[in-house]
């Protein structure tokens, strides 16, 4: 029997369609083992040590302590179990430096004494498959150090600085090789915005036509002086730049005067260029490429883009989702170029391009393309966002080598009195790469034709009519905030990590609170520049982008055999100026009321910290100057302070509580309070020294303030209310308000609220009907069959629980991530979590292990 172990159930799935029944194919669900993530993890032996805190022996060459995870045991046990019966093994895992990594790992951990052959592939089909077979490798050893070394520095890094955050600022906060300097471009954007003024300008337009066709024209000169744009003003002041010469500055009066005279004047064209230019058809899609798009264009975040690549890789649809190159095969290329000539005809073939890998590339060798059958995406069977996903793959591949498209730039002046205005357009002569992605359009002419932007023929000496003229005022805007695709974007230009590790950086980002979402923009928190203040201040090379790019160079050099990774961990962690010892001198020094205060401009009189409990403002009192101290709400950003906004937060804080009125059960005060997360209701006062709580209740968000009243209020403090008696059961029927917002619930049994809904009215009828209902299908389809389980073919269902959705097979239930839609779960997708599962539930302890060390050289 031959053993092929791969990371995943599904990648397993798929690849075991491909061999006979001679060959095992097995997952070891990712890492079998790695550095301990908690001290329970960690060794008796070593828990009171420097190595056990930090999972790596300074002292010793910078050894790791490898431990198996008590999640991992039972993958374990059962690959050990399987080698017993094997001929060989083929260690499948990915082609990247991280599956070179899980190889190395397994090889390692199983000491297998039975031939070991590792396999690799770019893609998930039988060609690759069979391929692979026939021509195995040994482990790479470069790129398992490199992998080594990038994962001790990271160690060094977040387990150094962030406990020194905690002690300054506040307890969870980390820092990260990747992750600070990207927090601090995102930070410095937001200062740019914080420090930019506003400049305001007016310019006309007029609606315009010839032969029946309407177009629009600009202002661009009065009297032969060109009139301010946006570019024409200094952001630091709103006013016009003192190097801006020779221009007019409109205000209302002024472009109102010239609008009403240019409706009343003769319009002529005095000028028409036109300019062929050529629009080059984009490369397939990198790792980070492929992020940015999908962000842009179907919404995606990095995270749920990565995932969804990974899953249409292992099911077989795409090639492999890590890579930095552009780079296709010869066979690729026949491929897809004989796909764009079925489809779009001969003429659609440029010449074929193949472009090499990025500076710096050490993923895979070739970029994201569907797998070599190239199946159109509407004939995949896939939906949701595997389609959409697949859908953008496909397209770039097939766009990458379709010929250019030719367009025609046509730009026209018109007089009107002694003012000057233009109008421009674009008619696409040849489409080109374009017509891949009107692809599945119902009008495929009309989905090109709407690219374009139409004049009529104009040529000089025609006098058009003027239709209408409107005098339009504008504003300046600050610089854009930094959006997933952008700060991902930014990220490749300066060479902070890697394409695998982009999603993963903006995850922490907002899973630690450091940035927020409003809309797409990414937002940083006051957090966020608490601890940039505090690694600028003692640490600046951490969240500088050169440093952090030139730590990467290293690093590639090391995966590459031309650096030693030892003299470069020993440079950058010992010695008078390595991070050791500068934690010691310089951080610790820092009093912690300096690293908690915020700097923020044109707050004279105000003081913003981050305490334990979030941020807070302090300020004094004008005639008493008695101190006064209030926290921020939640949804307000650095980047929004206004004193406005701070006096609003103060006052409030000084006039406490809002008395809604006495309850007449209890005979205490209900209070309308707002804290950090909202405004809560409060019966009675919170006595000092006491341990016992006032009863608090969130108000529902579907009460706005404006309607709370008494009765609504004592309704709220009531939940949860009794609906009645279910009459099989016996058992009570309740509605309340949870952590997860309002619901019904029968004898354990939890069903949400949604609208139109209310907690507060619904009736016992109502929750009757929605008990009746298959658990969660009031959600679009959670409680359904999803499909058999290939091990046994016993069903595979989807259901909404009361700590969110799951998945369940037999007596195993596996929770869905939060942030993946129920319809978006496949049938894969849902065998992998339960697989996942299955493995947590051993309670083994972790074992230790010191990694074998290669031998010294004189170098070393």
């Amino acid at each position: 029997m031959h053993l092929v172990i791969v990371e995943s159930p599904t990648k397993a799935k798929t690849i075991r369609k491909f061999l006979g029944k001679d060959y095992a194919v097995v997952a070891s669900m990712g890492h079998v083992r790695d550095l301990p993530s908690s001290q329970d993890e960690v060794p008796e032996k070593y828990k009171k040590t420097d190595f056990g805190r930090l999972g790596v022996d300074v002292a010793n060459d910078f050894e790791p302590l490898y431990v198996i995870s008590p999640k991992k045991a039972k993958t374990v046990s059962e690959l050990k179990r399987l080698l017993k019966d094997a001929d060989d093994i083929y260690l499948a895992t990915d082609e990247d430096r991280e599956g070179e990594s899980i190889s190395w790992h397994l090889l390692e951990l199983l000491k297998p004494k039975v031939p070991v052959k590792r396999m690799v592939f770019h893609e998930i089909t039988k060609g690759a498959i069979d391929e692979a077979l026939a021509h195995p490798r040994d482990i790479d050893e470069k790129l398992v150090r490199a992998q080594e070394t990038r994962r001790i520095l990271d160690r060094l890094v977040g387990y150094t600085v962030s406990p020194v955050i905690w002690k300054k600022i506040a307890f969870g906060l980390s820092a990260g090789r990747v992750q600070s300097p990207s927090l601090k471009a995102i930070v410095d954007r937001e200062r740019l915005r914080m420090a930019f003024r506003k400049g305001s300008y007016w310019d006309v337009v007029a609606e315009l036509e010839k032969d029946k066709t309407k177009f629009e024209a600009k202002l661009v000169l009065v009297d032969g002086k060109r009139i301010a744009n946006g570019k024409d003003f200094d952001e630091s002041t709103g006013a016009i730049k003192a190097d801006a010469k020779d221009i007019l500055l409109l205000d209302e009066a002024a472009s109102k005067t010239i609008a009403d005279a240019s409706l009343k004047a003769e319009w002529k064209v005095t000028d028409v260029t036109q300019k062929e230019t050529h629009r080059k058809a984009p490369p397939p899609f990198t790792t980070s490429t492929l992020q940015q798009e999908s962000n842009r264009k179907i919404g995606l975040s990095s995270r749920d883009t990565m995932r969804t690549a990974q899953s249409l890789y292992e099911k077989g649809f795409i090639t492999y989702m890590r890579t930095d190159s552009t780079n296709l095969s010869a066979e690729a290329l026949k491929g897809i170029r004989s796909v764009v000539t079925s489809r779009f005809g001969e003429e659609y073939i440029g010449e074929a391009r193949s472009d090499k890998a990025a500076a710096g590339a050490q993923e895979a060798h070739e970029a994201i393309r569907p797998s070599l059958t190239f199946t159109a995406p509407q004939e995949t069977g896939l939906s949701g966002s595997e389609h959409d996903v697949y859908e953008l793959i496909w397209m770039r591949a097939m766009a990458s080598q379709m010929k250019d498209a030719k367009q025609l730039q046509i730009s026209a002046r018109l007089s009107a009195g002694t003012n000057e205005f233009q109008a421009t357009g674009m008619k696409i002569l040849f489409p080109g790469f374009l017509r891949a992605y009107v692809e599945g359009a119902d009008d495929v002419e009309q989905a090109i034709e709407d690219r374009e932007k139409a004049l009529p023929e104009l040529k000089t000496g025609d006098k058009p009519s003027c239709v209408d003229t409107k005098p339009l005022p504008h504003e300046t805007k600050p610089p854009a905030r930094f959006t997933e695709a952008s700060i991902i974007q930014f990220m490749e230009k300066e060479g902070i990590g890697r394409p695998s590790t982009y999603a993963a950086t903006i995850s922490t980002l907002l899973d630690r609170g450091y940035v927020a979402k409003q809309g797409s923009a990414l937002i940083p928190t006051f957090t966020a520049f608490a601890v940039t203040q505090l690694l600028e201040k003692y640490l600046s090379d951490l969240v500088d982008v050169t440093f952090t790019s030139t730590m990467e160079k290293s690093l590639d050099k090391i995966a590459e055999g031309t650096q030693e990774w030892l003299p470069y961990l020993r440079g950058f962690y010992l010695g008078e100026k390595g991070l050791q010892n500068r934690i010691k001198v310089e951080m610790e020094s820092t009093v912690p009321d300096d690293a908690k205060l915020i700097h923020l401009p044109d707050l004279d009189g105000y003081t913003i910290k981050v305490g334990k409990f979030g941020p807070y403002v302090e300020s004094t009192l004008p005639i008493t100057g008695a101190a006064v101290k209030a926290s921020l709400p939640a949804d307000m950003f650095p980047g929004e302070v206004t004193k406005d906004a701070i006096d609003t937060v103060l006052k409030s804080a000084q006039q406490g509580p809002t008395s809604l009125g006495i309850d007449p059960e209890t005979g205490l005060a209900i209070f309308l309070r707002t804290g950090s997360y909202g405004p809560y209701l409060q019966l009675g006062e919170e006595e000092e020294g006491s341990k016992k709580k006032p009863k608090r209740a969130s108000i529902p968000k579907t009460i706005p303030l404006e309607t709370l009243d008494f009765n609504k209020a004592l309704s709220i403090l009531a939940l949860p209310r009794l609906l009645g008696v279910k009459e099989d059961s016996g058992k009570d029927i309740r509605a309340g308000l949870g952590r997860f917002g309002p619901y019904i619930v029968h004898d354990g049994d939890f069903r949400s609220i949604k609208e139109p809904d209310d907690v507060l009215t619904i009736s016992l009828e109502r929750a009757l009907e929605m008990l009746a209902q298959p658990k969660g299908t009031r959600g679009g389809g959670v409680g359904k069959e999803i499909g058999k389980h290939p091990d046994d073919n016993k069903p595979v269902t989807l259901h909404s629980g009361k700590f969110g959705n799951y998945v369940k097979h037999g007596k195993v239930n596996a929770t869905i991530p939060k942030d993946m839609k129920p319809e978006d779960v496949t049938l894969a997708k849902a065998v992998e979590l339960i697989a996942e599962r299955s493995a947590k539930g051993t309670t083994t302890k972790p074992k230790a292990k010191r990694a074998p060390r290669k031998k010294k050289t004189p170098a070393e």
